[in-house]
């Protein structure tokens, strides 16, 4: 019997009607990040906020899931979101909802991530990639937000020192557990 499909809250961000389109044929990966913010409301407001001053659009991943599991869409996957330098087009974003490094992102004494991904949030991104790769037949690999964006900018507490601008989803990320039970394959990040 196959499982029951995934429960999925559909609260799409104002601006979604403005981002790009695209054919979900050219879909073919998946990026998983985490929010680098201490919950889902304050992912939230960072999600609405115009960054992008032509298009009236922000940053945002095109699902979130809670540390208790729950599950919500803030952009349709027909459309473009914006969540990873240069792979946009042609990936689903998906945010797990984890502190990283908050509030000091780029501090050079405050790059260790130490807050794991509770059980209910991996069963749920599980539940949701297996729904993907049924809804998407061209979704072939996934990777993470730090295995596509490698670079190093100045520390925000020490400039002569430099850091990773992204390290997410991080150490704690059970990228063996994913890999054995989704049918995606790892992209390897520029440089690897």
């Amino acid at each position: 019997m196959p499982p029951a499909p995934l429960a999925v809250h559909v609260d799409p961000l104002p601006y979604q009607a403005r981002l790009q389109p695209r054919l979900r044929a050219q879909i073919d990966l998946v990026v998983v990040h985490c929010t680098e913010l201490p919950d889902l409301a304050t992912a939230r407001v960072y999600g609405e906020r115009i960054l992008y001053p032509e298009s009236q659009t922000g940053n945002s991943g095109h699902y979130y899931i809670d540390r208790d599991g729950g599950v919500q869409r803030w952009v349709d996957t027909d459309r473009v979101a914006h969540h990873v330098r240069g792979h946009n087009p042609r990936s689903i974003g998906i945010e797990l909802v984890n502190r990283g490094r908050w509030p000091r992102w780029l501090d050079a004494d405050h790059q260790a991530m130490a807050e794991p991904y509770p059980d209910a949030q991996i069963a749920a991104l599980l539940a949701l990639l297996r729904q993907l790769r049924q809804d998407l037949p061209s979704l072939r690999f996934i990777a993470g937000h730090e295995d596509l964006d490698r670079e190093d900018v100045p520390a925000s507490d020490d400039p002569g020192q430099r850091v990773r601008r992204k390290r997410d989803p991080g150490p704690w990320f059970p990228w063996d557990t994913v890999l054995a039970q989704v049918a995606l394959q790892r992209l390897p990040g520029p440089g690897s």
